[in-house]
């Protein structure tokens, strides 16, 4: 198909709705993926916990082993498609683990699983006067930084609160990442303030391209995903981003901009790394 060493690469973002019905999540997805394709997505990338978006309990109930029934569902569609998949995220069931994972696999047009990727950062918060979360209580972090190859990009998967841990974005850069994808369900509370600036610093910082497919809107009695997916380039551009409902978001990510930001702003070779010294962790801080 001429796609090894491609000077672009078309991508296309699927915001959901999530809810509690595994079932209907799943057959909305396929339809989207299906509308990717036809906008042309070559890499097609789905939200974080898009199968299943609800109570703790019913999240391990809809748990499952990846290679999986779900994920097999999505290989079909790469191999009718001749795309890569980003699966977002789905709760994975692991055997000796009574925890589940946050878990992204990358599925090539072939349909095999290249890249795995469980979330390392646990939502553990509280929001004042709004909600607390401890994603913890029910979910193992991951251990491993994971980098793939698509059409001679490299991508990085991140997945959600990882935003907010640049430590993580700097690794993925310094190995290679041209991309990141960060598939998310972001609340609605810090979604508004926090969302973009974050998505685009992170971009700005590594100079890379940012794609980051949201869940958007209510899906339990009080709780909102903030929504507004976006695709960014490495000057912080905004290139699309993604009105508030279920959608298709598609943008072309290019090397020559990845070039020209890289050579304009220098920032991952006017590093200093010999000056860096991790300082002593005050009492009370993790």
């Amino acid at each position: 198909m001429g796609y090894e060493g491609a000077d672009s690469l078309r991508v296309s973002v699927v915001q959901m709705n999530s809810r509690d019905d595994k079932a209907k999540n799943i057959e909305t997805a396929l339809r989207l993926i299906d509308r990717a394709a036809a906008e042309g997505g070559r890499l097609i990338a789905l939200p974080e916990v898009w199968s299943f978006l609800g109570s703790d309990e019913g999240s391990q109930a809809a748990a499952e082993p990846i290679p999986g029934p779900t994920i097999e569902l999505l290989a079909e569609r790469a191999r009718r498609h001749d795309v890569y998949i980003h699966a977002g995220s789905i709760q994975e069931r692991r055997e000796g683990d009574p925890r589940m994972f946050n878990t992204t696999a990358l599925i090539d047009p072939r349909g095999e699983i290249i890249a795995k990727y469980s979330k390392i950062h646990m939502f553990d918060v509280v929001l004042d006067g709004v909600a607390s979360y401890q994603e913890s209580a029910t979910v193992s972090p991951g251990d491993e930084i994971v980098t793939a190859e698509v059409d001679g990009f490299t991508v990085g998967l991140t997945i959600c609160y990882d935003i907010r841990f640049p430590e993580l974005y700097r690794i993925l850069a310094l190995r290679g990442a041209d991309i990141i994808l960060q598939p998310a369900a972001f609340t609605m509370t810090t979604g508004k303030d926090h969302w973009e600036v974050l998505i685009r610093a992170r971009a700005i910082e590594n100079t890379l391209y940012m794609v980051s497919p949201a869940q958007v809107g209510s899906y339990a009695e009080g709780k909102w995903s903030y929504g507004r997916s976006l695709i960014v380039n490495p000057w912080g551009t905004v290139l699309a981003t993604a009105p508030d409902e279920e959608t298709v978001i598609t943008a072309t990510l290019d090397r020559a901009t990845l070039d020209r930001v890289r050579r304009q702003v220098p920032s991952l070779s006017n590093r200093m790394p010999d000056r860096y010294v991790w300082p002593e962790v005050p009492a009370g801080v993790r």
